[in-house]
């Protein structure tokens, strides 16, 4: 598929750019930043895939005949393992993916859209761009995954009353990290720029480094 094939009523789909990549790597910071270095509009996706989103994860449990709110908690977070976890999640994304294009698509602007969240993955995105370039994959180092756990309240526990928190913790850490792995490994083979984010460089830093990146499609 190119980007020709993709419907794009207005256009918005060809000229936006994307910030992918894995959980704490400040991908969300870093588009704030540059929405207001540049004046361009940014879509955030984990947002909308945790709120907007929900009615259509319940209306396909319907249809495939699943209990309407999903599987429980524990079941989520703690009786699986991470790579059960990370394997559905990585099976997901690209329903996911679809949903987030028609939220794109009905936005109008003068000037790119920078699209930012883990879900937005190097294998869906290459395929509707017109270069590698439109996209990073920003990724955390261990030590700087740690630092955020440490650090962001919403980083350092799953935000559900499970049996065993530290577990289901863990679990989690354990998932961001094999799909953030695998991240980096599509996009490498897709020759999709990966930024590694070690804490050496502070948020304005690393928005100078995508800023660079995404220097032609940028406002000058």
């Amino acid at each position: 598929m190119t980007s020709g094939e993709v419907w794009d009523p207005f256009g918005t789909l060809g000229n936006a750019l994307w910030i992918g990549g894995g959980q704490w790597a400040g991908k969300s910071t870093v588009a704030r930043l540059l929405a207001v270095r540049y004046g361009v509009t940014v879509y955030h996706y984990d947002y909308q895939d945790a709120r907007a989103h929900e009615d259509r994860r319940v209306a396909g449990r319907v249809a495939r005949g699943e209990p309407v709110g999903g599987p429980g908690v524990d079941d989520v977070w703690v009786r699986r393992t991470p790579e059960e976890m990370a394997a559905e999640t990585l099976a997901g994304f690209p329903e996911r993916f679809e949903w987030a294009l028609d939220d794109l698509r009905a936005l109008v602007s003068g000037r790119p859209i920078i699209a930012e969240g883990w879900g937005l993955r190097p294998e869906l995105v290459v395929p509707i761009v017109d270069s590698p370039r439109r996209m990073v994959v920003m990724v955390p180092t261990d030590g700087f995954r740690w630092r955020q756990v440490r650090e962001l309240p919403r980083a350092g526990a799953v935000g559900h009353r499970v049996s065993d928190p530290a577990r289901a913790q863990a679990n989690r850490l354990a998932r961001d990290e094999l799909v953030a792995a695998d991240a980096v490994r599509v996009a490498r083979r897709l020759g999709v720029r990966v930024v590694e984010v070690d804490g050496s460089r502070d948020a304005a830093g690393v928005a100078e480094v995508v800023a660079e990146h995404f220097g032609p499609y940028l406002p000058g």
